[in-house]
């Protein structure tokens, strides 16, 4: 199975659970890998393959907020779903912080659960085409000299060759040498598109 093959993470310390939901989510034709602890998860788990996870709260040793947080220092963002048996409000607020999909209390119905996690596996989608862009990006920038960064920096700014020419005290025709190369550094054909190239850069 290739790393496009979503995976549903399923980790709760209870066996039952973790069953009977591999029985569900395995009934819509999903790949699913179930744990009984956070840190088997931890241990197991490989960044580069797409899914969800979808964790208990409440488990011996790490919990299952502690997980989610433990994800997000590492820079992993798994869509995550929280469920548990014991819900409250700073909880829920504390997992919700953590951009989790949604937080549960059990018992829920199935459909709740399985549609929350197909959201999940589409944000997973998109989370990772964003990434892999920006990553694209950040790649074609590293090409270019400083004072080519410089000036595109200036460009998507809004400022004319003229003003870049005068405010750098260098010749506009200088600064159209320069526009030239960074268009072909970073694979775009007029100013407009490399505006929006940078706006890939800026947080969703």
């Amino acid at each position: 199975m290739d790393n496009t093959t979503p995976t549903v993470y399923v980790v709760d310390d209870d066996q039952a659970v973790c069953h009977s939901l591999s029985l569900l989510i395995q009934g819509v034709g999903l790949h699913v890998q179930t744990f009984n602890t956070a840190e088997d998860f931890l241990a197991a788990y490989d960044p580069d393959r797409s899914g969800c996870l979808i964790i208990d709260v409440r488990m011996p040793g790490m919990s299952g907020l502690e997980l989610q947080h433990r994800l997000l220092d590492q820079g992993i963002g798994l869509p995550s779903i929280v469920i548990t048996g014991h819900g409250d409000i700073p909880m829920a607020v504390d997992a919700m912080r953590t951009g989790v999909v949604d937080f549960i209390e059990k018992p829920f119905r199935d459909q709740v659960l399985l549609d929350d996690v197909q959201k999940a596996l589409q944000l997973d989608v998109k989370n990772r085409k964003r990434r892999a862009q920006t990553t694209d990006i950040k790649a074609r920038t590293s090409l270019l000299t400083p004072r080519e960064e410089e000036i595109m920096n200036m460009l998507v700014s809004g400022i004319s060759s003229k003003a870049i020419a005068y405010e750098l005290d260098i010749s506009q025709k200088t600064v159209d040498f320069h526009r030239a190369h960074i268009l072909e550094k970073m694979h775009v054909d007029s100013v407009v598109e490399l505006v929006l190239l940078n706006q890939e850069l800026q947080p969703a």
